[in-house]
């Protein structure tokens, strides 16, 4: 009975062992990032299709909330809950911003120097893990000038994540230039097909249509996923080692 009782405890412990040796990428922002709900589609967070980049050695959570800034992702214990499962060389991509300046939505805005120290904190709290983070500068809004040049729709914000990434020297990705870049080289007309901008009656989730130049459709977010991935590449960040490889079949 003692060796029967030794040897399921050892089976428990290997079967326990296993299910801890994939590396964990959680994914800490905002409804940019997401997973949606279906009576949302296709409003679609880029988190979802970059999520399906890696393969199985990788277990993305995807911990993104709507309407989140960093205050209200500290508040309602997102980031502690974060913070608890992360193991040791897992990875966190940290992306805020948008409603962190919402100073209209006083349930979610966070004053410049708040959101600056709650992100220095995010990254010592991830390091002191041993993990690693990946910071980011919130992906652009959709809105042009009078000239037709795409704004800067994150002020003062967005150079806060820049200064925090010189200063903590963390893996960093100025999404906010790439998404500008790419929308301003699509032009108004076709960047819009990216957002969401439906008509009226024409999908059952927004019978009065919709017209937001914040979020993403199915599209916008996977050539954002793609963008993200790309600049990942540049940096020769460590997760790109662990991409799908493609079956040959496909390949032809």
């Amino acid at each position: 009975m003692g060796k029967l009782i030794a040897a399921i405890f050892i089976m428990v412990s290997f079967s326990s062992m296993s299910a801890t040796t994939k590396v964990q990428l959680f994914m800490a922002g905002d409804s940019t990032m997401s997973i949606k709900e279906v009576k949302d589609y296709p409003e679609t967070g880029w988190g979802m299709p970059f999520s399906i980049f890696f393969n199985d050695s990788i277990d993305v959570k995807n911990r993104a909330e709507n309407g989140r800034s960093t205050r209200t992702f500290i508040s309602e214990g997102l980031w502690a809950g974060i913070i608890n499962e992360l193991n040791k060389d897992d990875f966190v991509i940290i992306q805020f911003g948008h409603n962190d300046q919402s100073k209209q939505k006083v349930d979610r805005y966070t004053t410049p120097e708040q959101y600056k120290q709650n992100l220095v904190n995010f990254i010592a709290e991830v390091r002191a893990k041993q993990a690693q983070p990946l910071l980011m500068t919130p992906v652009t809004r959709r809105y042009f000038d009078e000239k037709g040049q795409i704004k800067d729709t994150h002020p003062i914000y967005a150079d806060i994540v820049r200064d925090v990434a010189k200063q903590t020297g963390v893996d960093f990705i100025d999404m906010e230039r790439v998404t500008q870049q790419y929308f301003q080289k699509l032009g108004g007309i076709n960047s819009r097909l990216r957002f969401m901008h439906i008509a009226p009656n024409l999908h059952p989730n927004y019978p009065m249509g919709v017209e937001d130049n914040t979020h993403f459709n199915e599209l916008g977010a996977r050539e954002v996923a793609q963008l993200v991935l790309t600049e990942m590449k540049k940096i020769n960040h460590p997760l790109v080692k662990q991409l799908r490889i493609p079956d040959p079949k496909h390949l032809k």
